[in-house]
């Protein structure tokens, strides 16, 4: 048998040690019921609240309106953190075909209507969405050293071999510059000069490089080059009125604010930002 003092050494060190245990136990369980109330506390669905995740709208549209998109990109998000703006430029039958095979597109600007026409006969547009956005005008460029040229009549000139225009089947300019050069009697004598570019970028830069003596484009392309002059217009009743329609595409997946940005762009603060950079406002 042990000696009492002895019992009473190893009862108060057990009670020393379970002290220490139940301290240690009581610590781990304080730490781990703060960290998960700051867990709790840190997720986005408490209390009925969700998390505004950035909501992305990826805009088709015409190479033209670039300028003005980089300045509205910028006014709209300053009022709409939640949104981001992402463009996707180019010719508009090239962005019709995306949409029709599938490719994700919130909005859709064309620079002409049979694009638009022909995605609203398949149902690829919410239809209610429509508007007729803006216009542009048709322009006759040549390289600011040219002397030369100064009409569409100067045009039949022997020394002029190549005219630039864009691509029929993809570029609505095209459409209008034959309609033009139809009704001004012209286009039988300047088709065989013609130069295909695949947009009006390229058309404007085979002005700029001396490649072609003139070139068809938009005013609003004209204007974002200092290599180029215009120096003629075509004249209002030489072709049908050029208007860029927009609508909300279909399969947009976020459509509620596809809807408020298309609304927007028909403001008086977008409309200044569209005039500043050659655009007209449909009346």
């Amino acid at each position: 048998m042990k000696p009492l003092y002895k019992i009473w050494k190893l009862s108060k060190a057990k009670v020393a040690l379970r002290f220490v245990a139940c301290s240690i136990l009581f610590l781990v369980l304080f730490i781990s019921g703060c960290s998960s109330v700051v867990n709790q506390a840190s997720k986005p669905e408490d209390n009925g609240v969700a998390y505004n995740k950035p909501i992305e709208l990826l805009i088709s549209t015409a190479p033209s309106l670039k300028g003005s998109f980089e300045e509205i990109k910028g006014l709209y998000t300053a009022k709409n953190a939640q949104v981001n703006l992402v463009f996707n430029y180019g010719p508009s039958g090239s962005l019709q075909n995306q949409i029709e095979q599938g490719a994700a597109t919130d909005i859709f600007i064309s620079q002409g209507k049979p694009q638009m026409d022909a995605l609203e006969q398949k149902g690829l547009i919410k239809k209610d969405s429509r508007v007729n956005l803006l216009g542009d005008e048709l322009v006759l460029i040549v390289n600011k050293s040219n002397t030369s040229i100064n009409s569409f009549e100067d045009l039949t000139k022997p020394e002029v071999k190549k005219i630039g225009i864009g691509e029929a089947e993809s570029v609505p300019a095209a459409k209008t510059t034959k309609e033009t050069l139809e009704t001004l009697k012209l286009w039988d004598a300047l088709q065989p000069k013609m130069v295909m570019g695949k947009d009006l970028m390229q058309v404007m830069t085979y002005v700029e490089t001396d490649n072609t003596e003139a070139g068809f484009v938009w005013d609003t392309i004209a204007i974002t080059s200092n290599k180029v002059k215009i120096v003629a217009a075509a004249p209002a009743d030489s072709h049908k009125p050029v208007v860029l329609p927009a609508a909300v595409v279909a399969a947009s997946k976020n459509s509620d604010e596809a809807s408020k940005f298309l609304e927007y762009l028909q403001s008086d603060e977008a409309m200044k930002v569209f005039g500043k950079n050659g655009f007209i406002k449909v009346k």
